[in-house]
């Protein structure tokens, strides 16, 4: 036998190291947190024999350890370890386990089993030895106070002429044990390899969005027409976003609009010469993808707008839509960015039976080297115009690899840019946008209406956590779902509550506080006399002054986001509880740094009271299964004396949700 082959044997893992996370695609890709986010690691560790093992997570940046934190068994049997520890940066960061045999423990747990069942001094003199010298080799690591203690522990336990109960308590106290938990000797220590974790701002997963089109903030003229809205007008409308607490304006292109193929009011192949187009069918013969609408204004009016903006403490959210009118530039200049068909014509954007006439898809096949080159020079322009977070529509239409290379290429640069996927497709390929960069992602949520369905959704989320966030939109221009059809104004109410509690990030788009809910048809999902195809003015003051507005519930929800870390956080926090009645969900949040924990019962009946039995889990409130503890309800001020088992009655007459404050 070559001697070389068993030296390579004897070098590969002592100690086995599986099942680690977070880990995405087998480190093919980095796990995703934020900045100053509690992560928890988790790893098997397990060895040969009876010997205990020890498991420790580090931390390392720019090559360099930087944390560490002991790991705990999970469980009884399982091999399963757990950590945590707190990321604190931007930027990649990377993560290994390394697992040890533990001595101390061996031998711990050798002398207390022989001890219980009745074996004396003489029986136990190997084992007290060996305590010994283990003990002595730990000092050697420590200095002062530490390494006299357990010094002192060494001398004593080995010292025969002392009664074996003195010995014993000598090394079996807190003191020393606490001394070998903290510093402990470890051998054979087994390293996995390295992972990576890429730690985002606070936005990339928590923010309250909601969606203004600029062009429908123009008000009417002395006639009652509307009037296109302006930067200027818009920046003027942003003081009434900022007031209702959210954190992003989201807007639809700002680009030129398409005149060839133009849609309509309502979809229809009929424009009149005053109509706007759709805003999706992005460039004219007045720009693409780097112009603004003329009848917006300027970039520099698009500058001032931006810095408004950020003087209100919001953050501007633009909508990258990679596809043409017919008109657009690139048309023209690049037609090899396009798919030509047998008759010579470009293919325009359809999915069947819906036929998008003003929109020509762009092709990444062709030529792809120009074409990557330019979408990024277009990211670049509006980064430098002040632009950090990016919604992108449709990117399930393109290809993954292309994601993957312009959102790193972008923060190579610009390491704080935020991409929203509006990717509500398969769910392999909307886990497939997350794991190659996109910082979060549109959800299934507006069609998850029954209990059942939540909680599936809301655990497969919390499954994906590593490297998908969130964004749970309670409604878009597209969708306008049954439920708000039909659930009368606290069906608004509800899944405004179970989207700004559930997720880190959510948002509405504008007209959902006016209780905008008449579909175009029977059926449909399009709003009537959609904003997608025509201006839409809307009287914000008036709908105030009558009490038909949903401000101010919309701001209290974002005042209670703001209050609670443990809401203001990512998905992974996210905890059901058990209630006896389909018709109300019981969640809970908990943050792991500051202890807030936040408390939700939310009514899935618009129409009618529901009762129920609360069973809560409560380790996940961070109590004992008998402990006793005050709610806060923060949406009434209502106190309440909880433990295991709460009744709970939500409906019409008051709010359709309890949102509470745990206080221990």
């Amino acid at each position: 036998m070559d001697a070389a082959r068993i030296e390579k044997a004897l070098s590969a893992d002592r100690i086995g190291i599986t099942d680690i996370s977070p880990v995405v695609d087998d480190g093919r890709f980095p796990a995703r947190c934020i900045d100053g986010q509690v992560v928890t690691f988790w790893a098997t560790v397990f060895r040969e024999g009876h010997d205990a093992v020890g498991a420790t997570a580090v931390l390392s940046k720019d090559g360099q350890d930087v944390a560490s934190a002991r790991m705990r068994p999970v469980g009884i049997g399982t091999d399963r370890w757990s950590t945590d520890l707190s990321i604190d940066g931007e930027g990649e960061w990377e993560f290994r386990i390394e697992a040890w045999g533990d001595p101390w423990a061996t031998v711990h747990h050798a002398i207390t089993a022989k001890r219980e069942a009745g074996q004396g001094a003489d029986e136990l003199a190997n084992d007290l030895a060996l305590c010994a010298t283990i003990l002595e080799r730990a000092a050697a690591d420590l200095e002062g106070t530490q390494a006299a203690v357990l010094r002192d522990a060494a001398l004593r336990v080995a010292d025969a002429s002392l009664p074996i109960d003195d010995r014993l308590a000598a090394v079996l106290g807190e003191r020393v044990g606490t001394l070998m938990h903290e510093s402990p000797l470890r051998e054979l220590v087994t390293a996995s390899p390295r992972y990576r974790i890429w730690a985002d701002r606070a936005r990339a997963a928590v923010g309250a969005w909601y969606e203004l089109f600029p062009r429908s903030t123009g008000g009417w003229d002395e006639h009652g027409r509307p009037v296109h809205g302006t930067f200027t007008t818009a920046a003027a409308a942003l003081d009434r976003v900022a007031a209702m607490g959210f954190d992003v304006v989201y807007l639809p292109p700002i680009h030129p609009v398409g005149e060839i193929n133009r849609k309509g009011p309502n979809n229809t192949l009929t424009p009149g010469p005053d109509d706007c187009g759709s805003p999706w069918a992005v460039g004219s013969k007045d720009g693409g993808h780097d112009a603004v609408h003329p009848d917006l204004g300027t970039i520099d009016d698009f500058d001032a707008f931006v810095d408004r903006a950020g003087e209100l403490g919001l953050e501007i959210a633009l909508d990258l839509a990679l596809q043409c009118a017919p008109d657009h530039p690139w048309v023209a200049e690049h037609p090899e960015w396009f798919t030509t068909l047998a008759d010579g014509t470009i293919a325009y954007a359809e999915n069947p039976p819906k036929k998008y006439q003003d929109i020509y898809p762009l092709n990444f096949d062709n030529d792809p080297v120009g074409l990557y080159k330019e979408v990024y020079r277009v990211v670049r322009f509006w980064v430098e115009h002040g632009v950090h977070v990016f919604r992108v529509d449709n990117p399930h239409t393109k290809p993954i690899n292309f994601w993957n290379w312009l959102i790193w290429e972008i923060k190579r640069d610009y390491p704080d840019v935020v991409f929203l996927a509006e990717a509500f497709t398969r769910p392999a390929m909307m886990k497939g946008l997350g794991m190659r960069g996109f910082s979060q992602s549109y959800t299934y949520f507006t069609w998850r209406t029954e209990k059942w369905e939540l909680e599936e959704f809301g655990r497969d989320l919390v499954d994906s956590a590593a490297y998908l966030n969130p964004n749970m939109f309670v409604n878009t221009p597209d969708i306008l779902h049954a439920t708000l059809q039909y659930g009368g104004p606290d069906m608004f109410k509800i899944r405004a509550v179970l989207a700004s509690m559930m997720s880190g990030s959510w948002g509405v788009y504008s007209g959902y506080e006016l209780f905008e809910h008449v579909a175009v048809k029977a059926g449909s999902e399009e709003y009537l006399d959609s904003e997608k195809y025509q201006l839409r003015p809307r009287d914000w003051q008036r709908a105030r002054d009558e009490g038909r507005s949903l401000e101010p519930f919309l701001t209290q929800l974002n005042e209670i986001r703001r209050a609670h870390p443990a809401v203001s956080s990512s998905i992974a926090n996210l905890q059901f509880h058990h209630s006896d009645n389909d018709a109300i969900i019981v969640f809970s949040r908990r943050d792991a740094r500051t202890g807030d924990t936040v408390l939700v019962a939310c009514s899935l009946d618009s129409h009618h009271t529901q009762q129920t039995t609360v069973r809560l889990n409560m380790p996940a409130l961070g109590l004992g299964w008998n402990d006793r503890f005050t709610v806060i309800d923060e949406l009434t001020g209502a106190e309440y004396e909880w433990g295991e088992a709460n009744f709970v009655e939500l409906g019409p007459a008051g709010e359709p949700a309890h949102i509470f404050q745990v206080r221990q």
